[in-house]
């Protein structure tokens, strides 16, 4: 059979775009290396729990915000969402807490009340979220003019916006406290990837009561309720190029699989090897896709609490032990941890589960294991479980008896990150982003080869709010700005 759509990789943008295409009628195929779908989304069973890999919370739902509409379309507006707390992140570095309010006006006004003589950059700082907000959904309609915000915001250094901007120092880094959305880089990451890690989640922040693998349930159904299909445990090997175009799929399960268009939810780099014979994929764009380097990796430690014994908290913690939050994953311990709190499925008052996640980069992977291998020997199993103690200690400052209501405990490092979703290095956030190379901060859902498209967190924005965006761009070169402008007008 031949397919209009083949999808490579069952990712969050993979799936979106599955979602969209089939109930537009194309004939959708995705193909899945793993024995479930997910990628990120995926959630994995120990003794009758379900923990999550990589999602913890999403902004944007409330009606009339960003994502409201196009969830909705895609059937997840009806999952039980939970609204976080009016300050839905808090944020601490040293021994001072900062909340972030839900709302553009709310935001800039409780910050404002621990700065009063910020207050009008912080006003002119939410009015700028606001606007790049306003942009990204803009940019899907057919009628819009020429955007010239977007490429100032890609060129514009956040750091040195902060600082002329802001006079307080403090201020600065309260503003970048919830970094572990992104990957923070003093000399290169643009203003445009910084302001898209925090605006969402200011429009409104929403948890799962459940887990992440309820998004996937509901894509997948929806998938094949269209009449699309998806296969597990078909790892592609090869895309095969005739005539300047991609014809079919090569898999590890021996099958082939054509298609007139092709879509790869996998990291750019990995796309380009599976080109192997391909006339239209220039070494230049290779070479290109090549050079540029991956965000670090997370180590997220997943705890089983004791019944009754630390109540839930409707919000996220962010916590640094040091003042300069752009330089604290540069350091070889823990010094930042985001601290998130497992809605209680009974509508109990307290939690089961916590998750502690905090940045892995090369440097900290070499530090604590010794190797530059990153095999799984002993080193591994003593590297995680000493970060694993490091991240305990220091959430148990902000949850206290945290430790002794600890049932079980379960670790993944970025090297589980590399062996279930394909992304090389583990790269929480797929490709950097550099202002000071704009191409690489906003790649284009095409490619050389003409039918072929990419998706994902690698391409414009990350997250499940920018993965979303990025799908609906990619299926706007399918089917036209149009119909996709339908999907999200307001």
């Amino acid at each position: 059979m031949k397919y209009d759509v083949v999808i490579i990789g069952s990712g969050l943008g993979g799936l979106e775009c599955a979602s969209v295409l089939s109930r537009m009628g194309r004939s959708v195929l995705v193909l899945e290396k793993e024995a479930q779908a997910g990628g990120c989304l995926q959630s994995y069973r120990r003794h009758g729990m379900a923990y999550d890999t990589g999602f913890h919370y999403v902004g944007g739902l409330d009606e009339g915000q960003s994502l409201h509409a196009a969830f909705n379309y895609l059937g997840l507006l009806n999952l039980p969402w939970q609204r976080l707390d009016e300050h839905f992140d808090r944020v601490t570095i040293g021994e001072r807490e900062y909340p972030f309010a839900q709302g553009f006006d709310a935001f800039a006004d409780t910050l404002a009340a621990e700065f009063p003589a910020e207050r009008e950059a912080l006003r002119s700082y939410a009015d700028l979220l606001r606007r790049s907000g306003e942009q990204q959904l803009a940019a899907l309609n057919p009628r819009h003019e020429e955007d010239t915000l977007t490429g100032k915001l890609l060129e514009a250094n956040a750091y040195r916006y902060l600082e002329e901007t802001f006079r307080s120092s403090e201020l600065i880094n309260a503003l970048s406290g919830t970094s572990l959305k992104m990957e923070l880089r003093r000399e290169s990451l643009p203003l445009f990837s910084f302001l898209h890690g925090n605006v969402g989640f200011i429009e409104s922040s929403w948890r799962l009561k459940g887990n992440g693998s309820l998004m996937v349930r509901a894509l997948t159904d929806g998938i094949r309720s269209n009449g699309g299909e998806i296969v597990c445990k078909a790892e592609v090997e090869e895309l095969i190029e005739e005539n300047g175009r991609l014809v079919r799929a090569v898999c590890s399960n021996g099958e082939s699989y054509e298609g007139d268009l092709f879509i790869s939810d996998t990291h750019p780099a990995v796309t380009c090897a599976l080109l192997k014979r391909s006339e239209k994929m220039k070494n230049s764009y290779r070479n290109r896709i090549m050079r540029m380097e991956n965000t670090f990796g997370m180590f997220t430690v997943s705890l089983r609490v004791k019944p009754d014994t630390i109540r839930y908290f409707n919000w996220n913690r962010y916590v640094y032990k040091r003042p300069d939050v752009w330089t604290f994953y540069l350091n070889d311990s823990v010094d930042g941890l985001l601290i998130s709190c497992r809605t209680p499925e009974d509508g109990g008052e307290y939690t089961r589960q916590i998750d502690l996640l905090t940045p892995m980069t090369k440097k900290k992977w070499e530090a604590w294991t010794h190797t530059r291998t990153g095999r799984r020997g002993e080193d591994y199993k003593a590297m995680k479980a000493s970060v694993a103690d490091e991240c305990v200690s220091l959430a148990e400052r902000f949850v206290p008896g945290l430790r002794d209501s600890i049932e079980e405990r379960y670790t993944s490092t970025p090297l589980t990150y590399r062996d279930y979703t394909y992304t090389p290095e583990g790269a929480a956030y797929g490709l950097r982003k550099d202002c000071n190379a704009a191409a690489t901060a906003l790649l284009s859902t095409r490619t050389p080869v003409a039918n072929l498209f990419l998706t994902g967190q690698s391409v414009m924005l990350h997250g499940v709010h920018g993965v979303t965006m990025t799908a609906l761009h990619t299926c706007a070169e399918i089917v036209g700005k149009e119909r996709i402008w339908d999907i999200v007008k307001n």
